[in-house]
């Protein structure tokens, strides 16, 4: 079996907060330690509501929870700031990885508090050489190409599972394979869609979606040699699929033929985590290596290398209007041909 789906995932939790506090409070957290995660997360709630309009704290973006930290200075010590905001992405990351939300917006905010505020959180720092080492051991068509994808796009795991055979435009002689590739790629050769517009619980080309895409603009992503043979290989061996949508990654296990789900995702990456000794019961950010740390790795890797932090930002699909529209017109002369100077290699 290729994947393990996770079970007693909670679909409708009317209070969050409160959820997470019952859980930890299972882990044995102290009733100290709960009453200053309620008293902190209680008061991001009443911000978002009162200066965002947002009624869930499920809703709450970047955006969002960047202005609230913005909004504690003046008032409090850096170090309480990062304490804070260590409190409110423990709150985000163990929700979204139960499942009940689709993703972690304190992630990114927690990578530029070094630029906000006097504390850089430390995380696990994993060299090329490590990650391709890594990635050796990922034996499975199906489990490669996803990991291989991730580290090599920086898209979300949702975005990821997200993705349709559309959505790929890759000459593919070897595979006795064919397909259509989406309108907006076809001036765009060997390259990858990832739309914005994909929401969870929207049908979007015929198939109802449980993961949401949190890109501000549509983005097309360069795909490499490297990541070629990994799509390659997994395509020569992909089953048809259930959906008429046609999904990029389809579950080879249980579930057979369905839409690869961010809990698949996640499972295959702790799996192979775990095994590497990145990956422990009860880490946190900091610690696990998980989807979205490849999100972290491309993003810090691909900057260094390159020196230019907009083509990163425009890959990731954190940049829009005028800003964006710049790399769009110039995608064939900048993004592609930077992208593939700087890409690192996972693959021995």
């Amino acid at each position: 079996m290729a994947t393990e789906r996770g079970t007693d995932v909670p679909t409708d939790v009317t209070d969050p907060i409160a959820y997470f506090l019952d859980d930890q409070r299972y882990h044995g957290k102290s009733e100290r330690t709960l009453e200053a995660y309620e008293r902190v997360l209680r008061r991001f709630e009443a911000f978002v509501s009162e200066r965002f309009d947002v009624d869930r704290v499920g809703a709450a973006q970047r955006r969002e929870c960047m202005a609230w930290i913005h909004s504690l200075r003046g008032g409090f010590e850096p170090s309480t700031i990062a304490t804070y905001a260590s409190y409110l992405n423990r709150f985000y990351d163990y929700m979204n990885r139960v499942g009940v939300f689709d993703d972690n917006p304190m992630a990114l905010v927690m990578e530029e508090l070094s630029e906000s505020i006097d504390t850089n959180p430390t995380r696990r720092d994993i060299s090329v050489p490590e990650m391709r080492a890594f990635v050796a051991a990922v034996d499975h068509p199906l489990e490669r190409a996803v990991v291989v994808t991730l580290l090599k796009t920086g898209m979300r795991v949702g975005e990821c599972c997200n993705l349709d055979l559309q959505d790929l435009n890759l000459e593919a002689p070897e595979i006795d394979r064919e397909w259509d590739p989406r309108v907006g790629l076809e001036r765009r050769p060997s390259s990858v869609f990832v739309a914005a517009a994909p929401a969870r619980g929207a049908t979007v080309n015929g198939e109802e979606r449980t993961a949401s895409n949190k890109r501000k603009r549509d983005t097309v992503v360069p795909v490499d040699d490297e990541l070629r043979r990994s799509l390659l290989e997994w395509l020569a061996i992909r089953p048809d699929p259930v959906s008429d949508a046609d999904p990029l990654f389809l579950d080879t296990g249980e579930s057979w033929g369905e839409r690869l789900t961010p809990s698949d995702v996640r499972y295959i990456v702790e799996k192979h985590a775990r095994e590497r000794g990145w990956y422990r019961t009860g880490g946190g950010t900091q610690e696990n290596v998980t989807p979205h740390y490849f999100r972290h790795f491309f993003t810090t890797h691909l900057r260094d290398r390159t020196g230019d932090r907009g083509i990163v930002q425009y890959l990731r699909g954190d940049v829009a209007g005028d800003v964006i529209d710049t790399y769009t017109h110039n995608w064939g002369d900048r993004v592609r041909e930077t992208y593939l100077e700087h890409i690192y290699a996972v693959s021995q």
